[in-house]
């Protein structure tokens, strides 16, 4: 008999700006240290107007080099490029998340954070950038299948991890129906400790462009003299945009997770958009989720949020990372 599923647990208050205490991205960058394991970066830097080393973060070229000397410096990820026009993630974000996700599982081990080759994650959507997967290998040890609907997203990936010689902690896969996120992607005896995934929040290409100029002019940018880019940090339309927006992303994969619910311990997604928090709750109590979490992050100004869902009961859970940590098969 399947416990009754609980109430989502309300979530915890950050503190502005504050990073997760593992995240290594604490304080400001050492830029001589970046340019000493990156020189590239040199030509980039820049003086803010606190007189304090930064770069121009309205420039793709040099948040992509900067993204580069970060996975370098800190990760030791010494080659990563992205083809022109795909998302370049800010990584104190997307490590956030990560660590986020590791707190997760370590409540049901006796506090501890299972790490190695034994926790599988699957990545939805992993883009060009593959930077889910660096990072949380990197960290953690864990091993990742990265999944993408779009085959030069995935070859990008690809070099990437052949380059880093990943090929053992990172496999990648293509979703051939971009109307699914998990059903056909999955064999029947794949187990999972955690699925992430970082959905496309805007309905259109309009969307968008006004988010990004929105920004902008939040952040003081705006400057009718100098043509900045429409999306800083890039993207292609699937990874910023879909048919109904945010919402309908996550409604479905609350749908579609119900079908795979015996494969994947603690689902998870990226929520960009606060208004769709309550939506999304509701989509997953329909569709049977045990436990559902809120965990708010904040980088500087940005306030985000994952939400984590479960079909599993609490004895479910224990036993599933116990097999992990002794090496059964899930």
């Amino acid at each position: 008999m399947r416990q009754k599923a609980h109430p989502p647990r309300q979530p915890k208050a950050v503190t502005k700006g504050q990073l997760h205490p593992r995240n290594r991205h604490q304080g400001r960058y050492d830029f001589p240290r970046l340019i000493a394991a990156s020189p590239e970066l040199s030509r980039f830097v820049i003086l803010n107007p606190y007189g304090k080393q930064s770069i121009d973060f309205a420039d793709p070229e040099a948040v992509r080099v900067f993204n580069r000397a970060l996975l370098r410096q800190l990760y030791g990820i010494h080659h990563w490029d992205i083809p022109p026009g795909y998302l370049c993630p800010p990584i104190p974000g997307r490590a956030d998340y990560l660590h986020g996700l590791a707190d997760l599982l370590a409540e049901s081990n006796a506090g501890v954070i299972p790490r190695g080759a034994g926790v599988r994650v699957l990545d939805i959507g992993t883009g060009a950038n593959c930077i889910y997967p660096l990072l949380g290998h990197s960290d953690y040890g864990w091993r990742f299948l990265g999944s993408d609907i779009d085959p030069l997203a995935l070859q990008s990936a690809a070099a990437i991890v052949r380059a880093n010689g990943l090929t053992q902690a990172i496999e990648l896969r293509r979703q051939r129906d971009c109307e699914h996120i998990f059903q056909g992607l999955l064999g029947a005896e794949e187990r999972f400790a955690l699925s992430l995934c970082n959905p496309p929040f805007h309905a259109s290409a309009a969307e968008a462009a006004s988010g990004s100029t929105r920004k902008w002019k939040n952040l003081g940018k705006l400057d009718p003299r100098r043509k900045l880019p429409q999306l800083n940090f890039g993207g292609q339309s699937n990874e910023l945009w879909c048919a109904g927006g945010e919402a309908a992303f996550l409604a479905r994969m609350a749908r579609e997770s119900a079908g795979v619910a015996d494969r994947v311990l603690w689902f998870s997604s990226l929520v960009s958009k606060a208004a769709n928090l309550a939506a999304f709750k509701a989509a997953l109590q329909r569709a049977g989720a045990l436990e559902v979490r809120q965990v708010d992050m904040a980088q500087g100004n940005k306030q985000s949020r994952f939400v984590a869902w479960t079909f599993q009961e609490v004895a479910a859970r224990r036993a599933w990372l116990s097999a992990i940590a002794s090496g059964a098969p899930t």
